[in-house]
């Protein structure tokens, strides 16, 4: 009885994890309370508003103003969004998978919260990737020419160290748009390059074929996408021919043929544009305004006019402590053979206390674009949330490493204790309770104080779509739809693209 009613009492002594903290701002996000989600974020900033920071960093403060960026992007907010993405990312370290050893890993992604949170490689690419777009759909393609050097510098570290594992395909594809406006050919189609090593883009045919007459690299999937008697190049790839895929035009307009240029077009700065107020939403879904007017950032020689469309689905899978009571199991199985009880004693508080992932539980899991109400494809640029599961799946055996490693440290401070017990106890034979019963206290307030790590960027999206289109000049509806086990739910732009512009939009659902 006393065991028992000690044992219950003992979770209260257990502080909240970060998952448990943040459940909240999980929970608002999942029935669509963007506002909400980030106020909560505020509450554990200790701030009032989402563009005000924390004037004292604690541990997990960069993480949190992470989270609230994703959010802030969902509400369109994405000069807001990139502010927060830009202070975090000073904030924040990379987790070295590749590099380090079994026992720093172990270590910290098991029980060292009280250390400044420490990203993952996918959760770091992602962060520059997205940060991109921020600045893509305001027409600033020098703020996003910045971050895809950013998002190069850490690509080509991680490629360096862990070149089993490529990461960022979404990334790489956005920095190559951002170069392709800018008319760097040969920088457009490296980057290109990249993402196709990672992936197929059928939206990267046309693209890559206009690119390919202006520049000169040739990479081995770029290869790939050009036609079979495209002119050959000055720099050949060493990969044998293969068929180009299928070039499918997803324009909903006739493609102007690509401008006679032999030579790479001197980089532009992009040139602020003059934006009329745009008109208030006229409907709403949830807390996102349905029906918003963007315009075109200025036209860059060389290139057509066009409309890139990014949509983020659902959230990826986040940690939540777990415990595994290996002891307890074993003990029932030998009292049921052998009848005898002491095992119980010694198994009762014998659990493995580790971070696992839990999924998001997400409504929406792919998308669907229309242009001026005609089917425009879709890539699935990035299932981030895959990404995180075999980040996680590769160091998980170190981290049950570090949990057992701390069970071991609990059984021995609970023997030591049952041994004071009894030395403790007179030869009444009251000496095996007294002993039982401390070392039942010892392990187990050593149980309910053991906190895993839980913290992960839990709004990070799960996939990642991209859908293109070249346009004539003028007035264009762009509709996006998103579907999934909680149905529907679909998002209407209207936006003007001056000739040669182009346009970037944005649907970001996070549930």
């Amino acid at each position: 009885m006393v065991a028992g009613a000690l044992a219950l009492g003992l979770p209260a002594l257990a502080c909240a994890t970060y998952s448990d903290k943040t459940e909240l701002a999980r929970t608002a996000l999942q029935r669509g309370d963007y506002p909400g989600s980030v106020k909560h974020f505020n509450k554990i900033l200790k701030v009032r508003d989402a563009e005000d920071m924390p004037s004292d960093w604690k541990k997990n403060f960069a993480l949190v103003v992470l989270e609230r960026g994703m959010v802030l992007q969902a509400m369109r907010d994405y000069a807001g969004s990139a502010a927060n993405f830009q202070v975090a990312d000073k904030q924040l370290e990379l987790l070295d998978i590749a590099r380090d050893g079994a026992g720093k890993l172990g270590k910290y992604i098991y029980s060292d919260s009280a250390t400044k949170y420490k990203t993952s490689p996918t959760e770091k690419l992602s962060l520059n990737a997205i940060n991109m777009v921020n600045y893509l759909v305001r027409g600033d393609l020098n703020g996003a020419k910045v971050e895809s050097k950013r998002f190069t510098t850490m690509r080509n570290y991680l490629r360096d160290y862990d070149p089993e594992n490529e990461h960022g395909a979404f990334g790489s594809y956005i920095a190559g748009f951002v170069h392709e406006r800018l008319g760097n050919a040969d920088e457009a189609l490296r980057y290109y390059d990249e993402a196709l090593q990672d992936r197929d883009f059928g939206s990267l045919a046309r693209p890559i074929e206009r690119l390919a007459a202006r520049g000169t690299f040739r990479g081995e999937r770029i290869i790939d996408y050009l036609p079979t008697d495209a002119p050959a190049s000055a720099q050949p790839s060493s990969a044998p021919q293969q068929p180009s895929p299928a070039a499918t035009d997803p324009s909903p307009a006739e493609e102007p043929p690509p401008a006679d240029v032999t030579a790479e077009q001197p980089e532009q700065p992009s040139a602020p544009v003059q934006r009329p107020e745009a008109a208030p939403p006229t409907t709403t879904l949830g807390s996102l305004p349905a029906k918003v007017s963007v315009w075109g950032a200025a036209p860059t020689p060389g290139v057509p006019t066009e409309i890139l469309v990014v949509a983020k689905t659902g959230r990826v899978p986040f940690k939540v402590p777990e415990r595994i009571p290996i002891g307890a199991a074993i003990g029932l199985a030998g009292a049921y053979v052998t009848g005898d009880t002491t095992l119980l004693e010694y198994g009762m508080f014998k659990v493995v206390v580790y971070p696992e992932l839990a999924k998001a539980n997400n409504l929406f899991i792919d998308a669907e674009l229309r242009v001026d109400g005609k089917v425009v494809p879709m890539d699935e640029a990035s299932d981030l949330g895959g990404e995180i599961i075999a980040e996680y799946e590769a160091i998980k055996p170190k981290i049950i490493g570090a949990a057992l490693t701390r069970m071991i440290v609990r059984a021995g401070a609970a023997e030591g204790a049952r041994a004071g017990g009894k030395a403790a106890a007179d030869d009444s034979g009251a000496a095996g309770l007294v002993g039982f019963l401390a070392a039942a206290a010892i392990e187990g307030t050593l149980v309910a104080l053991d906190k895993p790590d839980t913290r992960s960027w839990s709004t990070l999206p799960d996939k990642v779509h991209i859908g293109r289109a070249v346009v004539p000049p003028g007035a264009h509806t762009i509709e996006v739809t998103v579907f999934g086990p909680g149905g529907k739910e679909r998002h209407t732009t209207e936006l003007e693209v001056d000739e040669g512009g182009f346009a970037v939009v944005d649907v970001t659902t996070l549930r």
